[in-house]
């Protein structure tokens, strides 16, 4: 199917690794103008290589810290210049670590929810005017399936994450019809972070192959298997495209059916 997406610009945050980009490397397989950023320069600079090799329209790698609303301002501008506008934003964010009520400080509460919520904040409040212009303004953001079904162990995700989803909602009606908002709430998907924890696994004798931690992981998922990034990256695709016209307000599970409820 095509997504008439070709010629669009869309800006993915924290995107040099992981569901971003995998996120960013569905919309430039689309066509569309791709900006990415992260803050590690050597990583963001191989993942716009990367995205190069797949792209027809441009690829611009900025490095910045979504955690500094200074650092955001600049990405959107430099996207809008560079890219001459801006029609689709994706947020998406790093998790934070995985913690319990006890052992998480005052401190870990603020970071974590600069890092999932005000984050978001501070891209939509940048690319508003740049989403308005354009005659396709969507806005996708990576959440949580936790918004939905708390994890063991991961309290900052299952309570902060939540914030996101009434973000989405209530932005949705709010900007309507300009600009659609949406969420995406992935499962387990192989990205960088799973790979780490199974070979962590493999390390403290938990698992014997790496195959053997995947299935572990898939236990409780009825297709049975982890998800891919490409999975996720091509419900972001469409999201973002006028094929999805009418879906607004939406969260959108990608997790092979995990979810119970």
């Amino acid at each position: 199917m095509d997504l008439d997406l070709a010629d669009n610009t869309a800006l993915v945050t924290a995107s040099s690794s992981g569901l971003g980009f995998a996120s960013a490397r569905a919309l430039a397989d689309e066509g569309c103008n791709v900006a990415i950023c992260g803050r590690a320069r050597e990583r963001l600079e191989s993942a716009r290589e990367d995205l190069a090799d797949v792209a027809t329209g441009e690829v611009i790698a900025v490095r910045a810290d979504i955690t500094d609303p200074d650092d955001v301002s600049d990405l959107v501008s430099r996207t809008v210049d560079e890219c001459g506008g801006l029609d689709h934003v994706v947020t998406a964010a790093g998790n934070p670590p995985s913690t319990t009520f006890l052992e998480t400080d005052e401190r870990d509460w603020y970071r974590a929810y600069d890092q999932l919520v005000m984050s978001v904040v501070w891209t939509i409040e940048e690319a508003h005017a740049g989403l308005l212009e354009s005659d396709y303004g969507t806005i996708t953001c990576l959440a949580s399936r936790t918004v939905r079904e708390v994890a063991d162990d991961n309290l900052l995700s299952n309570s902060v994450c939540r914030s996101v989803i009434g973000l989405v909602k209530t932005v949705s009606r709010e900007f309507a019809p300009e600009i659609r908002a949406n969420a995406v709430l992935p499962g387990t998907i192989e990205t960088p972070r799973i790979e780490d924890l199974v070979e962590a696994g493999i390390e403290r004798g938990a698992y014997d192959e790496y195959e053997d931690g995947l299935a572990d992981l898939a236990s409780d998922v009825p297709m049975e298997r982890v998800g891919e990034p490409s999975e996720l990256g091509d419900v972001v695709a469409f999201l973002s495209s006028p094929r999805s016209s009418f879906v607004n307000g939406a969260a959108v599970p990608v997790d092979g059916g995990s979810l119970r409820s």
